[in-house]
């Protein structure tokens, strides 16, 4: 037993290159299989290489292990078996896209579990079509083993929930070049994350587009009226350049949102880390607020639950978080005439806990079918009123991509009558001295 164990340490060394040779027809397969995805089902070099390393490392561990296996023998004359029964099913279930391999008339090779969770109904051994109902992916898997050439098309799922798909049917030839040796390669690659960004682009633009025309039209409009029939007339000339400047600096703050907001995204993987006092940001913010306060005849009150909240963070956007916050409740809560202030300090998940920081006004609420949507660009619970209040759209959003950005979370919380009520939480920092901290 000894000298038989003692044989079998050598024995990889020694038949490298007999064993190379008899594993010749697999190494082929799965070459091909992996250069084919590559060139037309968009794989990285790098995994391809690693996935065909794999692949070579299990075929010679298999002919280590049965010396006097004869790897040829499993490509005969009839490869497709012996490429579903191993091969094919090998590459293929370690793909990280969905990924079918298939006869040259269709039939289920082999599938990996990304496709089987997108198309259930598949089965090896069956035509594609019992499991894939899709017109144009069916079209193109003739169109491709009739021609042997790549094809692409799209298509869109709607169950069990909505999404786009691109497929791409590439015919690849086995050893051997006859036609019983091809093999046609079904991926699927999903568009829904790049649909949906296009989406969200074209309502960007088409929103910002409408914000940004309406005051304009508004002064084009007072202009033409201040050059022609209230050229002379003093008192309406007076009222138009007041509406005029309050149209261009609605314009303008529109503008420093739109910037402020593509400035916090591009900066969205970089985490600030200077350590800054949320109790101290908060008193400076209502205190710039104050005058508008006094106008609503609003009262600010401010409850520090600690003395100081240290956290992380970039201060000229947590400025902008609370401005945000606290200008809203000032402006759509100044029914409830009170705004209260909580700073609080809790216990969470990391070492150091989280400062708490909640808004809360007793105005009229929001409608719980808004809240979810309070956070998009643009959206706003009323049009009207919104544009009265000198709102943007923008400003919730800045709030949630800023706090986003900074580790922390927004919750909006609100009943129809009782007013609303925004909780910021961001992780608090370790401790520092009180010259560290970014004032």
């Amino acid at each position: 037993m000894a000298i038989q164990e003692q044989r079998r340490e050598f024995y990889w060394p020694s038949g490298l290159v007999r064993r190379l040779a008899q594993a010749r027809p697999a190494l082929l397969v799965a070459a091909v299989i992996f250069a084919g995805l590559v060139e037309f089902a968009g794989l990285a070099v790098v995994p391809a290489l690693i996935g065909f390393a794999a692949v070579a490392l299990a075929v010679l561990v298999r002919e280590a292990a049965i010396p006097g296996t004869d790897s040829g023998s499993l490509y005969g004359t009839n490869v497709m078996p012996a490429v579903a029964d191993r091969m094919v099913e090998a590459v293929i279930s370690g793909l990280p896209n969905p990924a079918i391999a298939l006869t040259l008339d269709g039939i289920v090779v082999a599938a990996n579990a990304s496709a089987q969770q997108i198309t259930p109904g598949i089965s090896r051994g069956d035509p594609i079509s019992f499991g894939l109902r899709e017109p144009d992916v069916l079209d193109a898997i003739r169109t491709a083993a009739a021609t042997r050439r790549v094809h692409r098309t799209e298509f869109f799922q709607r169950l069990p929930a909505d999404r786009w798909w691109e497929a791409t049917v590439a015919p690849l030839a086995l050893p051997g070049g006859k036609d019983d040796r091809y093999l046609m390669l079904l991926t699927l690659r999903d568009l829904t994350p790049l649909r949906r960004v296009e989406e969200m682009r074209a309502d960007f633009v088409a929103n910002a587009s409408h914000e940004l025309r309406t005051p304009l039209a508004s002064l084009s409009g007072f202009i033409e009226t201040l050059q022609g029939p209230a050229r002379n007339d003093a008192p309406s000339r007076d009222r138009f350049l007041a509406i005029m400047k309050e149209q261009a600096t609605r314009m303008a703050r529109l503008i420093d949102d739109l910037l402020s907001l593509s400035r916090i995204e591009q900066n969205a993987h970089i985490h600030p880390d200077a350590p800054i006092d949320l109790v101290a940001i908060v008193h400076q913010v209502a205190d710039g607020l104050s005058p508008l306060a006094r106008e609503r005849e609003v009262e600010v009150r401010i409850a520090d639950g600690a003395s100081s909240l240290i956290v992380p963070g970039d201060r000229d956007e947590m400025i902008r978080v609370f401005e945000n916050l606290i200008e809203n409740a000032l402006k759509y809560g100044a029914s409830g005439k009170r705004v209260d202030i909580a700073l609080a300090r809790e216990p969470a998940a990391g070492e150091a806990g989280d400062a708490v920081v909640s808004v809360r006004d007793y105005g009229p609420g929001i409608a719980p079918e808004h809240l979810p949507r309070l956070t998009e660009r643009f959206y706003r619970v009323d049009i009207g009123e919104s544009r009265a209040q000198g709102g943007t759209g923008l400003g919730l959003a800045l709030v949630k991509h800023s706090l986003n950005r900074h580790r922390g979370r927004l919750a909006i919380e609100s009943t129809p009558g009782s007013g609303a009520n925004f909780t910021v939480r961001l992780p608090l920092a370790k401790t520092l001295g009180i010259s560290e901290i970014s004032r």
